[in-house]
């Protein structure tokens, strides 16, 4: 038998397995998500925060309203942002547990002493590494335990169907009724007959 020839040999294809494609799709989807809740919206809430306190600064009078809402809503939004992307830049770089406060302790002491160096020097560096460190920590730390409270309350409202119906239902001596199905139904018959005995009488009236 002669001996196959350099062109005849068949090269194996690499198929991508469907488990490797739906790994790679959900990763990046729970990154997206991590940057959209831990990064994105705190940083517009900052900055929404930020603009209604421009809203009653007391030097609103004199730089004028709109001015101090934007410098305060932008100072606030880069301030927040800087901190949400050092502490999970940290998160990343560690264990990668979201809980995790040595991060928020970290990223706080990063990302202040970044700022502070930009405002003010080393002396500014050491005192906004410092504060941003403790609010960091703190407001984590009590966004953690108000958390499975909002979760509890919003499982208790949408949770079972029949408990938040009970929950909501008005009391019978109430003017104002929030009818079933069942309810409209038996209501819509007894106007029927309503009309309907009204229509005769005039009939026989006639």
């Amino acid at each position: 038998m002669a001996p196959s020839s350099a062109g005849d040999e068949t090269t194996p294809e690499v198929i991508a397995s469907p488990s490797s494609s739906s790994s790679s799709s959900s990763s990046s989807s729970s990154s997206l998500d991590i940057w959209k809740n831990r990064i994105i919206i705190p940083t517009l809430v900052a900055g929404i925060g930020g603009g209604g306190v421009g809203l009653i600064s007391k030097h609103r009078k004199v730089h004028g309203v709109a001015k101090m809402s934007a410098t305060y809503a932008a100072n606030f939004a880069i301030v927040t942002g800087c901190y949400c992307g050092a502490r999970e830049f940290v998160r990343v770089s560690r264990t990668g547990k979201p809980d995790d406060l040595f991060n928020s302790l970290i990223g706080g002491f990063g990302s202040g002493a970044i700022l502070g160096r930009l405002q003010g020097g080393p002396v500014a560096a050491a005192r906004y590494s410092v504060i941003f460190a403790v609010v960091g920590t703190t407001v984590d730390y009590a966004a953690l335990k108000i958390k499975p409270l909002l979760r509890n309350f919003y499982n208790s409202l949408v949770g079972d169907s029949d408990k938040s119906q009970q929950w909501l239902k008005l009391p019978e001596w109430s003017p104002i009724q929030v009818l079933d199905e069942e309810a409209l139904a038996a209501k819509r018959a007894r106007e029927e007959q309503i009309y309907r005995s009204v229509h005769n009488l005039k009939k026989e009236e006639t």
